[in-house]
């Protein structure tokens, strides 16, 4: 029976579930829509990578033998959508059978799922068995858990797969979690390697030129661009990450320094997100530093903790809560989206840095994600909806899957604790220790209140108090609210002023 299989712009893996089995009859579609590349308007970067690494990507299917249907955005009869794609390539062929491994986003697969009654065919949506968890394996070990823990499902991976495992099944070193060893600040003067800027071909350079065109209106700058666009280059980067930079990682991973977007972060996410390269590999790989002795347990197990633990958590909160985790909002956060998450024009050092980043590179690292950005995001109250669309729109990694969990239940707390035990807030102390950002800041980290205060030292006490009745009981939380009964009703008042104040320079946009 003759098949169609579509190839979505982040299965981009030889080994995709899409494949398997497939017969000289059958046909391969990929296509570049503009309903994908604007249901939120993502980073030019993103779109480039994305269009080149699947150009790049067809390419390698075609001289591999299989029969392929190359979309591309600017060709004329071009639908704009999936659906249009799908039903145009049925159109013209004698196809029996619509194939597809399953996606990444909730309403993808729920697009496809239609399908099965809308198209006529036999519809067969495959597991990506890329990841090394399935999300019936997720739901069989959250089963009858009161609290769904990272760092007890990062467990079971390891011993699943055997990474850092000794024979005995104990970890490696004694200890699961290096974490607390990985917490240093900056050190004075400290900056990151030269990154790999690969060589662009006539393929991106096309693509360049049709992004430009068509996206000038997408928040980001397009050039330079750096990124790799097929595995080739990926592992590239990869090797040279575990080489060079891998060694570094653990002791500075949650530094940020200014003009240094980078640091020490190994910058493979796009490639792991879009399939070109594969996270056993990538595991593997930096266990293989640590026996051979090129790079310390920290780092090593910190690295690891990211894709074989939290990369594969999130991925299983997100489909073992949807689609009701789309629609959670437990703080009631519903100011909108500061102008300066899009124009960095804020005297907040740490903010307009992080947005910098964002729009130069399509790419901030999970620190400034986490403790500047969404940490404002979290103390003003910003609307969850505008805040994840704005995370999902600006990095060139994201994905729903991934982007979803992230900031909705990681940095604004959003599904109220079923990701972490309290909320990610803090004031501008925690800012000040971890980066250099605030010796060039008009603000001061070390004032709540007047003209010169931080915003998110108010910021925070005002969270706090807000938020009691939700908050008051958490176990991790008895000390903060100790505090602030004790700073007494003035300070109080002078705090909650303070904050007002901010609200007004925000709405104003000269905070």
């Amino acid at each position: 029976m003759t098949s169609l299989r579509l190839i979505l712009g982040d299965q981009l893996s030889a080994s995709i579930s899409s494949l398997e089995g497939t017969s000289a009859e059958d046909f391969i579609l990929m296509c570049e829509v503009m309903e994908e590349a604007t249901y939120v308007k993502h980073h030019p970067k993103k779109i480039a990578f994305l269009f080149s690494a699947m150009r790049h990507f067809a390419d390698q299917l075609k001289n591999s033998g299989y029969n392929l249907r190359y979309v591309r955005l600017d060709d004329l009869q071009n639908t704009g959508s999936f659906e249009g794609e799908v039903r145009r390539a049925l159109k013209n062929s004698e196809a029996k059978e619509f194939i597809v491994t399953e996606p990444g986003e909730y309403r993808l697969l729920k697009t496809f799922e239609a399908w099965k009654t809308s198209l006529g065919i036999s519809v067969d949506i495959r597991p990506d068995c890329r990841f090394l968890c399935s999300t019936d394996e997720f739901k069989a070990w959250a089963e009858g858990r009161r609290q769904l823990r990272m760092e007890y499902f990062y467990r079971e991976m390891r011993k699943k797969y055997g990474i850092l495992i000794e024979n005995n099944g104990e970890p490696v070193g004694g200890q699961w979690n290096y974490d607390k060893k990985n917490r240093k600040p900056p050190p004075h003067g400290m900056s990151s390697l030269k990154r790999i800027s690969h060589a662009k071909d006539f393929i991106t350079k096309e693509v360049l030129a049709l992004v430009k065109n068509r996206f000038a209106n997408h928040f980001g700058n397009l050039e330079p661009f750096h990124f790799a666009i097929n595995r080739e280059q990926a592992l590239i980067e990869l090797d040279h990450f575990i080489r060079n930079i891998l060694p570094h990682f653990g002791d500075y991973q949650d530094c940020m320094v200014s003009g240094e977007p980078y640091l020490y972060h190994s910058l493979i996410s796009s490639y792991l997100n879009a399939g070109l390269l594969l996270p056993l590999e990538v595991c593997q790989k930096a266990e293989k530093a640590y026996l051979k002795n090129q790079a310390p347990l920290n780092a090593v197990e910190g690295f690891i903790r990211q894709i074989l633990g939290w990369r594969e958590y999130v991925r299983g909160i997100y489909w073992l809560h949807m689609p009701k985790y789309g629609a959670m909002n437990y703080f009631n956060a519903t100011k909108p989206l500061p102008e300066f998450y899009w124009t960095a024009d804020t005297k907040m050092a740490c903010v307009a840095e992080a947005v910098r980043h964002t729009r130069d590179h399509a790419y901030s690292h999970h620190i400034q994600r986490l403790m500047v950005t969404g940490n404002f995001a979290l103390l003003a109250g910003l609307d969850v909806k505008q805040v994840q669309e704005w995370y999902l729109a600006v990095y060139s990694d994201a994905y729903e899957w991934v982007e979803m969990p992230n900031t909705l239940g990681m940095a604004l707390f959003g599904d109220g604790g079923i990701m972490g035990s309290k909320p990610y807030a803090a004031s501008g102390k925690y800012i000040h220790k971890m980066s250099n950002f605030c010796n060039r800041c008009g603000y001061d980290p070390d004032q709540t209140t007047g003209g010169n205060a931080c915003p998110f030292n108010a910021l925070y006490w005002d969270f706090m108090a807000r938020n009691q009745d939700k908050l008051k009981n958490n176990h991790r939380l008895p000390y903060v609210y100790a505090t602030w009964d004790k700073f007494g009703t003035q300070k109080q008042q002078a705090i909650k002023k303070q904050v007002d104040e901010i609200f007004t320079k925000m709405k104003n946009k000269i905070l």
